[in-house]
């Protein structure tokens, strides 16, 4: 019989809807019910990639036995940590405060007013290495809850004023220096993975907010060092298992320090950083290497995880089915020698291929050097897309839209694919019809074009910003301008405090026992760094004071957090390379249709500059942006102006001078 999950939008939670355990989602009746019953809440929070999600789903909350003790004892409640990034952030810290850890499934117990006081990750079925079994926990919190209910609720009480103590304290430091950003470079250069590129040892996730500033920090600075860390860590990722040598697009990360074993989740936002990265790494570079994984990455979204509503679905599954029934991560894209001989047919190309593709034990495919093999790599990618496919999570995060919205803009137009800026046209075009409210008011998921019950919170905002402004620097569309305007307007009123810190979720959202509040980048960047990013971009666009204020003050958060941890903060680092460059701003004026036009328009946009700002339009038209007013041509001929905080250099005609001031 299904439970209260059939309805959601969420596949996470679908795929629980007709678990035995009477799942309830996060909502107020769910907390109310476990105040009547007088029993604890069970917060369960994971995704629907989650490879231990499903076997701890598969081994506790899919047995009846184990749901016949939960449900009587306990209001079960779980949480999609896609759809919920407060909720699942809130209460994370807890259990990486409690153990040391964290991960999904989180696993916590709370009261009804949702102190937590008991928390995990994954609990196994039967005990093992020191770890009770999923059953023996549920049944030693139910005695502590019968028994020592007053240890229970003081431990509870303790923990979330705990919690709540948590608000950053703020004083806006001053924005990073030069000297501050080498010493970040630095730091990273001592945490450097000289043997294999990437930072630190297993396991190892793709760098992507580094490289980005460690790019940008060579195009202002000419560091070669710089340049030799995002170069060499590029390289190993695109020949490793972590990459897909087949259809592109990268892992989630390696389990190894060589890259080569990946954990075969992919996720949209990965995809979309590193689009981005080896973009720039070709605009800086010109290697073909950067430039075909770009594109490979930027079509395996397109093709994979593309809605027939035009957004990108947030991630496939690591886990797919095996013959003989069951799931076993990895197995759609591994391969045996048995299995290469049966794709290709032939002992001896089987051979060339085990070669070419460095196949070991793991069976996982790299490309220790060259190209791939001609004709090879298509005859396997045939024979694969005949198993059985990794499922998709295809609920449309706000968000991470925005990222791929970028990245798929900014490829577009440095490698002439009109097809890519097109893709990134529609999937901004749904976050306008199915996300954002004509008060600049996001949702965070959608799926089959309908809107999910979560509001947006800051990642969403900034991101989606970020997004439109990289759209309107490719096609010129005004629209584009204002609806990111329209965001950051939000962002301002909903999300800053007054003295230039910037809270996860708006002031009027869901109140839980704190408000989320964290700069520090992971997988994706901070709410906070992505914002001081398109605020200080629309401030470029627009020359407004206030949007450039906010994003210094922001950018205050990155001087000591780039000292100590640069790993951690390198969207930070990348924003403000931007801020120490200008950005630089560059019009160009001239009939859309003209060539020359055409022509400074992609010199505009393959240039390195940090963070540049580029806006089109035609002479005589209403300016979108200030940058483009009262910006004639030069005799009759397109022209481009390059300006610092609208301070300008001579304006151009030839694009090789354009190129010039934009080194």
């Amino acid at each position: 019989m299904a439970n209260r999950l059939a309805a959601e939008t969420s596949p996470y939670l679908q795929q629980h809807a007709d678990n035995p355990v009477e799942w309830w989602p996060w909502c107020a009746e769910a907390f109310e019910e476990a105040r009547r019953r007088d029993v604890p809440v069970l917060l369960s929070v994971g995704y629907a990639s989650c490879h231990w999600c499903h076997v701890m789903a598969r081994e506790s909350f899919e047995d009846p036995a184990t749901a016949e003790y939960l449900n009587p004892r306990f209001v079960p409640v779980k949480v999609d940590r896609e759809e919920r990034p407060d909720v699942d952030s809130v209460y994370m810290d807890a259990v990486q405060a409690a153990t040391g850890q964290g991960g999904w499934p989180m696993t916590v117990f709370m009261t009804a007013d949702g102190e937590p006081f008991y928390f995990g990750t994954y609990f196994p079925r039967e005990p093992r290495a020191g770890m009770p079994s999923f059953r023996q926990l549920l049944e030693g919190v139910h005695s502590a809850w019968q028994d020592r209910r007053g240890d229970v609720t003081r431990i509870a009480s303790r923990i979330a004023g705990r919690l709540a103590e948590g608000e950053l304290a703020y004083d806006a430091p001053r924005p990073p220096s030069a000297e501050d950003l080498a010493v970040a470079v630095s730091g990273l250069a001592g945490e450097f993975d000289e043997a294999h590129g990437g930072f630190g040892g297993a396991p190892k996730f793709p760098p992507s907010m580094v490289l980005e500033f460690l790019l940008r920090h060579h195009a202002r600075t000419g560091s070669a060092q710089a340049l030799r860390l995002a170069e060499r860590t590029c390289e190993a990722m695109a020949r490793g298992g972590i990459y897909d040598q087949l259809g592109g697009g990268f892992a989630r990360y390696a389990v190894d320090a060589t890259w080569t074993v990946p954990h075969y989740e992919k996720m949209l936002y990965d995809n979309a950083l590193l689009c981005r990265v080896y973009t720039h790494l070709w605009r800086a570079t010109g290697r073909t290497l950067a430039r075909r994984t770009a594109l490979e990455t930027a079509a395996f979204m397109v093709r994979e995880l593309r809605t027939p509503q035009g957004g990108l679905a947030s991630a496939l599954d690591a886990d797919s089915e095996v013959p003989g029934g069951g799931h076993e991560e990895g197995a759609y894209y591994r391969w045996t020698p048995a299995q290469l001989r049966e794709a290709l047919g032939a002992e001896e190309e089987a051979a060339r291929a085990a070669e070419a593709f460095g196949l070991g034990e793991e069976g996982t495919l790299r490309l220790p050097d060259g190209d791939p093999p001609a004709g090879l790599r298509e005859r396997l990618f045939a024979a694969r897309e005949r198993r059985p496919r990794p499922a998709r999570d295809d609920k449309v995060i706000a968000a991470w839209n925005g990222l791929a919205i970028a990245a798929l803009a900014e490829a577009g137009a440095c490698f002439e694919r009109p097809e890519l800026v097109e893709a990134a046209r529609q999937a901004a075009e749904l976050l306008v019809s199915v996300h954002l409210n004509a008060e600049g008011r996001l949702v965070r998921t959608s799926r089959d074009g309908r809107p999910g019950p979560s509001a947006g919170v800051l990642d969403d905002y900034a991101d989606v910003a970020e997004g439109f402004l990289a759209l309107y620097a490719v096609t010129g569309a005004a629209a584009w301008l204002e609806r990111a305007g329209l965001l950051l307007e939000t962002v301002l009123a909903r999300f800053t405090r007054e003295d230039g810190a910037l809270y996860d979720t708006a002031d009027d959202a869901e109140r839980l026992i704190r408000r989320p509040q964290d700069p520090t980048d992971g997988a994706t960047p901070a709410g906070w760094t992505a914002a001081a990013g398109a605020l200080l971009s629309y401030a470029a666009y627009t020359g407004s004071e206030r949007h450039r204020r906010a994003a210094e003050r922001a950018l205050g958060i990155v001087t000591p957090l780039g000292a100590r941890a640069p790993r951690f903060i390198g969207w930070g680092l990348a924003v403000a390379e931007a801020a120490l460059d200008g950005p630089r701003e560059v019009a160009v004026v001239g009939p859309p249709e003209d060539p020359g036009t055409r022509e400074l328009h992609r010199v505009a946009l393959r240039a390195t500059a940090p963070g540049a700002v580029v806006a089109l339009g035609a002479p005589g038209e209403a300016a979108a942006s200030p940058l483009l007013a009262e910006r004639p041509m030069r005799e009759g001929r397109p022209t481009a102006y390059v300006c610092r905080r609208f301070v300008c250099e001579a304006p151009t005609t030839e694009p090789e001078a354009l190129a010039a001031q934009l080194r």
